[in-house]
Parts: C-alpha cells; sequence; structure tokens
C-alpha cells in the first residue's frame, strides 16, 4: 500500500470530526452576533426614547413619546427582541432636570440549537436626557 492509501482514509475521518464543530462555532457566532445587535439597538432606542420623553411640555406625555419612538425602532428587527419594556423616570421633569428611560427586551435563541446557551436572554440599556433650563413646562 502506498501512503495515499492511508491519507484518504485519515481525510474523511478528519472531515466528519471537524464538520460539528464548525457548524457549532458558526451557531455560536451567530447567537453573539444577535446578542450585539440587540444590545445597540436597545441603547439606540433609549437614547432616542429619553430625547423623545425629554422635550414634550407636559410630563404625562413623557411616556407615550419615548413609547412611540423605542417601539417601532426595537421592533425592526424580526429575530432580535422580544417582550420590549420601555419605562420613562419623571420625577426629576423640571426646567434643568432629567428624564431618565429604561428599555428591555429579551433575545430569543431557542431557534438557533446552540448546546448550552439559555433559551433567551434580556437586555436593558438606561439613558439620561436633560431637560432645557430655559424652557417651560406646562
Amino acid at each position: 500500500m502506498s501512503t495515499d492509501d492511508h491519507t484518504r482514509g485519515s481525510m474523511t475521518i478528519e472531515l466528519v470530526v471537524l464538520t460539528p464543530v464548525i457548524v457549532l462555532f458558526v451557531l455560536v457566532a451567530l447567537a453573539m452576533g444577535r446578542f450585539e445587535l440587540a444590545r445597540e439597538q436597545v441603547v439606540s432606542a433609549a437614547r432616542a426614547g429619553a430625547e423623545a420623553a425629554s422635550v414634550v411640555p407636559v410630563a404625562g406625555d413623557a411616556q407615550s413619546a419615548a413609547l412611540s419612538v423605542v417601539v417601532p425602532d426595537v421592533s425592526s428587527q424580526a429575530h432580535t427582541c422580544t417582550q420590549v419594556s420601555v419605562v420613562a423616570d419623571i420625577s426629576h421633569f423640571t426646567p434643568g432636570g432629567f428624564v431618565r428611560v429604561v428599555v428591555s427586551c429579551q433575545i430569543e435563541f431557542a431557534d438557533l440549537f446552540v448546546p448550552g446557551f439559555p433559551g433567551h436572554e434580556a437586555v436593558q440599556a438606561t439613558v439620561i436626557a436633560p431637560i432645557d433650563p430655559f424652557r417651560s413646562l406646562q
């Protein structure tokens, strides 16, 4: 037998052993990418929600202003965020004060079938936006 006959069989074994490892690596990369994309979306949405809540003339409208900006922004991606929660803290809604907006969502990993990964993970971001000290509030 030549050495080519021995290496032909070992290539098949290498392929059988390495294929699941490569597939697992790709699935983990997808899960981590999904997590990072969701985190970026939540931070961006919280920033936009805080800015929208800080410019409304009435403190009671801050929650609805933040919701109207955050929900379409976070819900735009199919598998990224589910169960979106938006809370606007208006306890310091005075000229020179601030508005705090907390956005959280859950990321689903169950469809990736990655062993050892949870079925979902929560992501949360808090952003504070200042209120103009020279504006009048109603």
